[in-house]
């Protein structure tokens, strides 16, 4: 079974009082959805452009947001489609976290890595074979990872352990999301796309745990800033090989890295709110948790007109029209929208009284 080796430092316990600190001031900050949804979606532009930066995509923040609302540039269909792909995957990212259920789920994380890495939502199946990763420069192995054999049993455990923290709370719930990172690095279950699905996986943790900070916050800014740290933070032991060191090695360093990077997204998240939060004093961030990542979104027709249809939803949130109705009768079951009519030519939607100060 899976045990990560590691101390709890001076330094360590300061970055975890600085991030429980930021994390109960943004939690009670007034903020309007408004506010809440900008700030959220700067933060998922952000981790979209850095976190596929980090891997060498060469897109610029300005060119990502562009891509995103259908723009293209010559010559990097490549790294559009890894822009476009991620961001699918922070979607499928919101709906997890809007589950009552908590529990991490081995399935969702291999369902994400095939959204990063195909833009579709099917399951991956770990790698069959070995891989190896090497200095770009140099072509020198920096690290071999544990035979594809090993793969299922090692991220089975992986998932286990997770969850078992998320029940006995024995473990700051930081470092439980920087071991799950550190350890999904370490099993690279992946030909490729391990990096991107280990950050996804950091921010599901995170959030199920209670330390979404209202989706707010971006820790890959902090990676990017400084890769060389990034990835000397995540080489551990003496050996290149998985069954020679790195298995059993001390993981402190990593630890203290990653709990820094979080202290210092957070803080900044703080500030950031705190400025944000002074133009009103109420705060509908726990109403607007009730709802999933689609019907965030449709909230945006009702703030233009009282009325909508559901060929709008389906042009907004790019679906069938038979899918878009479907979406639509659900959400009139459970209280989201009052219909009107019920013809194709007269049917139309508003928004239940509930949600109304939403918009």
């Amino acid at each position: 079974m899976f045990t990560p080796n590691f101390q709890i430092t001076p330094t360590l316990t300061k970055m975890l009082m600085d991030i429980e600190a930021s994390r109960q001031a943004v939690e009670n900050l007034p903020i309007t959805v408004q506010v809440l949804t900008s700030l959220r979606e700067s933060a998922r532009l952000v981790s979209t452009h850095y976190s596929t930066q980090i891997e060498g995509n060469r897109l610029t923040q300005e060119q990502v947001q562009d891509v995103l609302k259908g723009g293209s540039f010559p010559n990097r269909e490549r790294d559009e489609r890894e822009v476009k792909n991620y961001y699918l995957a922070l979607d499928y990212l919101d709906q997890l976290i809007s589950s009552p259920e908590k529990a991490i789920a081995e399935h969702d994380i291999q369902v994400l890595h095939g959204l990063v890495m195909e833009g579709k939502r099917s399951a991956s199946g770990y790698r069959d074979g070995q891989n190896v990763i090497k200095d770009s420069g140099s072509g020198a192995i920096v690290y071999m990872p544990p035979e594809a054999k090993d793969v299922p049993q090692l991220m089975s455990e992986l998932v286990i352990w997770i969850n078992a923290e998320f029940e006995s709370s024995n473990l700051p719930v930081p470092l439980v999301a920087a071991i799950a990172h550190y350890q999904y690095a370490t099993i690279h279950p992946y030909y490729d796309g391990n990096g991107r699905t280990a950050r996804l996986l950091t921010n599901l943790v995170l959030h199920n745990a209670g330390y979404g900070l209202k989706g707010i916050y971006s820790l890959e800014e902090y990676y990017a800033r400084d890769l060389q740290a990034y990835y000397k933070a995540l080489t551990i032991g003496e050996s290149h090989n998985y069954y020679f060191g790195r298995v059993e090695a001390d993981i402190t360093g990593w630890i203290e890295f990653f709990c820094t990077g979080m202290a210092d997204a957070f803080g900044t998240i703080r500030a950031k709110a705190s400025s944000s939060a002074t133009q009103s004093n109420v705060d509908q961030a726990s109403l607007l948790r009730e709802l999933d990542a689609r019907q965030k979104q449709v909230l945006s027709l009702f703030q233009s007109s009282r009325f909508i249809t559901t060929r709008e939803v389906a042009e907004l949130l790019q679906l069938r029209p038979r899918t878009a109705l479907n979406e639509c009768r659900k959400w009139v079951e459970q209280g989201f929208m009052v219909q009107h009519g019920t013809s194709n030519k007269t049917r139309k939607y508003e928004l239940a009284d509930k949600w109304l100060e939403l918009i």
